[in-house]
């Protein structure tokens, strides 16, 4: 059977592979380490290939198998590598494509110097004080180490794989400077490590959204530190991620890949602070290609492909439909809808979870649902208060009408009653209703943006709550310490009724009647006396 050849090394060729592999595709990875080789995901349609190849041998590689083309996803600076891969492919007449990793563009602000090569950036390290760190890969340390006034400053952030600590070893990095460590890396970590290693001076690369370049440059910028840029502003070229899935469509002569299979998430973020989110809905933020939620929700946060401020039926399902017929840009398998607090506690995630199903039952989408948890405002103004909630009424007017009576029936016959409201004036309107009907005596734990820096938990009387006046998140207890026990047993006298002369049957018949008609939830009862 005919497959291809994706020379890897970089997260696009993995996520190719990814891809490829989940529609059927076999196909022959190549990567030049053991490391390279441990990062992927192991599949049945997948041949690993390990160890670097000069153009002579890749050509021997090609000739001795099936072969529809070859994708060259190498990193935009192994150069050399990308000249002998497409040498090789010509020389085989094989279709070769480059896979191009998305350039990220520097803020205005941010002291960056472009430099031509890794000679002149060591040349311009010997004139900048303070200490260096190197985040671009231990192949060319032999630059960086032959000026000593450069050497003893450095502290080279490298892959933990043993062919990057012998490089360090070789070239004289000790261990004190040697970082090996695996990527992702976020701007809080970057920051860590100029401040942790006293750095003066970071070097990179423009090594696209997938290798941290735009998180390396507002850690630098944080701190106040230059940064040097070995190679060109432009990029390498290439071809887009969607449009090289498009072509080996062509090479494989199918018109379109099998629709694919998503997954979808239906997260809660809990309280609003990372800090309240559980490690299982991080994980599924950090993977998703796809984000979707409330602006607040999803501001802080990136996505591998894209994201969106949807979160109402209108909206995400028309995305969803634009989404699957979409045919280019970057393929997408993961998508996150966020929702605040917890997903199952008074969330839109069930009404979503039901209207994605519908969607995949009419066969309009494929994919698998999940619903992940998070730390409801209850459950957090608890712990904050220090109270329990298994023995307390909880209730919503969150972008309710008409909620008065039964919200009354709460807190009259509850020690305790936690309520979830829409903001400021829901809680002047609590605070008029329960001065209104003679509960002034109630405490009322008002919780203010919780989890959120300006978070605030002051207890409340009745008419305080009346003069409330600063919008935001609010979460309440009330708390009723002359609760009205409930009945234990049924009934409702006749003095009860507003019926005038309308005659009517009398309490003892009414109560045996109703009785022994053994009524369900949301029955109707006529009394024509």
């Amino acid at each position: 059977m005919k497959e291809i050849v994706i020379f890897a090394g970089t997260t696009e060729g993995r996520e190719l592979s990814e891809y490829l592999a989940e529609r059927g595709m076999r196909h022959i990875i190549c990567v030049a380490t053991d490391y390279g080789a441990l990062v992927l995901h192991e599949h049945p349609l997948v041949q690993v290939e390990k160890g670097r190849m000069n153009r002579e041998q890749m050509v021997k590689f090609f000739t001795k198998r099936e072969l529809l083309g070859v994708v060259d996803a190498t990193h935009p600076y192994a150069t050399e590598v990308t000249e002998n891969v497409k040498a090789a492919a010509e020389a085989c007449h094989l279709p070769y494509l480059r896979l191009r990793r998305t350039i990220t563009e520097e803020k205005s602000g941010t002291d960056v110097r472009w430099v031509e090569n890794h000679e002149a950036c060591a040349k311009e390290l010997e004139q900048l004080p303070g200490n260096i760190l190197l985040t671009t890969g231990s192949k060319h340390l032999a630059v960086y180490t032959r000026a000593e006034n450069v050497k003893k400053r450095l502290y080279v952030r490298v892959l933990p794989g043993t062919e990057s600590i012998a490089h360090c070893e070789k070239y004289g990095i000790r261990g004190k400077q040697i970082i090996a460590m695996q990527g992702p890396f976020t701007q809080e970590l970057n920051e860590a490590l100029l401040h942790q290693y006293q750095i003066a001076c970071l070097v990179t690369k423009n090594s696209g959204e997938t290798g941290g370049y735009a998180e390396k440059l507002a850690a630098a910028d944080k701190e106040g530190i230059p940064v040097l840029v070995v190679g060109s502003a432009k990029g390498d070229g290439g071809t887009s991620f969607g449009a090289v899935c498009r072509e080996i469509e062509n090479w494989y002569g199918r018109e379109t890949f099998p629709m694919a299979e998503w997954k979808i998430t239906l997260a809660g973020i809990g309280m609003g602070d990372e800090r309240t989110m559980t490690g299982e809905v991080r994980a599924a933020i950090a993977g998703a290609d796809i984000l979707l939620g409330a602006e607040r929700m999803i501001a802080k946060y990136d996505a591998r492909v894209e994201k969106k401020p949807y979160y109402t039926f209108a909206e995400v399902i028309p995305y969803l439909t634009e989404l699957r017929e979409r045919k280019t840009g970057r393929p997408v398998s993961n998508i996150v809808l966020l929702f605040s607090g917890d997903s199952g506690f008074y969330s839109g995630a069930k009404a979503m979870y039901d209207a994605l199903f519908r969607e995949i039952q009419a066969g309009r989408i494929r994919a698998k649902l999940q619903v992940l948890p998070g730390v409801s405002a209850v459950s957090y103004l608890a712990s904050a208060v220090g109270e329990s909630y298994q023995d307390a009424a909880i209730y919503s007017i969150h972008g309710k009408r008409n909620w008065e009576k039964a919200l009354l029936d709460m807190v009259t016959r509850n020690e305790k009653t936690y309520l979830l409201v829409s903001g400021m004036k829901d809680v002047n309107r609590v605070g008029a209703l329960l001065l209104q009907h003679d509960l002034g005596h109630c405490r009322v734990c008002a919780g203010y943006q919780l989890s959120y820096p300006e978070q605030n938990v002051t207890e409340l009387s009745p008419k305080e709550c009346c003069e409330v006046k600063q919008e935001g998140l609010y979460t309440l207890l009330i708390c009723n310490d002359r609760e009205i026990p409930r009945m234990l047993t049924h009934g409702i006298a006749d003095g009860a009724f507003l019926r005038g002369k309308v005659p009517m049957t009398k309490e003892e018949v009414r109560e045996v009647s109703i009785c022994k008609l053994h009524l369900q939830e949301h029955a109707v009862v006529y009394d024509i006396g």
